[in-house]
């Protein structure tokens, strides 16, 4: 089996008295879109630092291809972070950023740097500086995916971006994990939208990890159920609750159990409803729950 890209164990980073990683255990396969997810403050930006060689942890180890990535030049070399508030020199102008980011990047496709230009319609003369939010996070999908690299980070890369330009970005995205798979970490709030191009997701709720699994491993292991609020808690207190949510006399109840017949079968008596839970549902269930330190269990 081939080695994971990323593997951190027990990564735990701490800033004075703040924690913002605690005892992060992580998995990211090789040649696999993976989705960073979790609210603001969770920890994600500080994970990808770890990952990329810009920061080190407190304690505990991450390994990326094989390698701990802090001032290890060939790793670092493998890896592109472009983050969401991304800097330029003042005088930076597109080809400017082109330029530079090409010659660091022996993979880098000129030809796919051009069309992408292109398609997001980056100004050539203007100043970066004073690029708007939407031609700031334009730029960086062109220079993560031009790049090439084994490993692409991209920190919520579609700030700014209208419908149209972000199903642009996913389309490009798939086809270029078609035609040269690489591994792609994504941090994205925009869970709905991302869903069906990730392979994995792992999960962050205040420096904790509470869920790394597989999209193929997710489906069908969470299950709302909804109906009348005493008739969901009889058959809720049965099964594993993630959460549940109640709105005056009904009430609706995330399960982690892919239900077998007999339980849709008690479901039906109960007169209660049943459907697979879509990621956006879990992401914020687990956003909402203590973290496994604070009494939980991790899912």
């Amino acid at each position: 089996m081939t080695a994971p890209a990323i593997e951190g164990a027990e990564l735990t980073r701490q800033f004075g008295a703040m924690t913002a990683l605690n005892e992060v255990d992580i998995t990211v396969q090789q040649g696999s879109v993976c989705g960073l997810l979790g609210r603001n403050g969770a920890g994600k930006t500080t994970l990808m630092s770890l990952i990329t060689g810009q920061d080190r942890p407190t304690s505990g180890t991450i390994k990326v291809l094989g390698h701990n990535p802090y001032e290890h030049d060939r790793t670092v070399q493998a890896i592109s972070f472009i983050r969401d508030n991304q800097r330029y020199p003042d005088d930076f102008r597109l080809r400017h950023a082109l330029k530079a980011t090409r010659m660091f990047r022996p993979n880098w496709d000129e030809a796919l740097a051009e069309r992408l230009v292109e398609v997001f319609r980056l100004p050539a003369k203007t100043a970066i500086k004073k690029y708007s939010r939407g031609q700031i996070s334009s730029l960086a999908i062109v220079l993560g995916l031009a790049s090439r690299t084994p490993i692409t980070l991209l920190d919520e890369p579609y700030l700014g971006l209208d419908a149209t330009a972000r199903q642009t970005f996913y389309d490009v995205l798939i086809e270029e994990q078609m035609q040269h798979p690489r591994t792609f970490l994504i941090s994205t709030h925009l869970v709905a939208e991302m869903e069906n191009i990730f392979d994995s997701v792992i999960v962050l709720d205040r420096g904790s990890v509470v869920l790394n699994a597989t999209m193929d491993d997710l489906h069908g292991k969470f299950v709302q159920i909804s109906g009348l609020k005493a008739r969901v808690e009889e058959f809720a207190a049965a099964h594993r609750v993630v959460s549940t949510r109640t709105v005056g006399s009904l009430a609706t109840a995330l399960i982690h159990n892919n239900l077998d017949g007999d339980a849709r079968h008690r479901a039906t008596e109960l007169g209660l409803e049943w459907e697979r839970a879509d990621l956006q549902s879990v992401v914020s269930a687990l956003g909402s729950i203590p973290t496994a330190t604070e009494g939980a269990n991790n899912v």
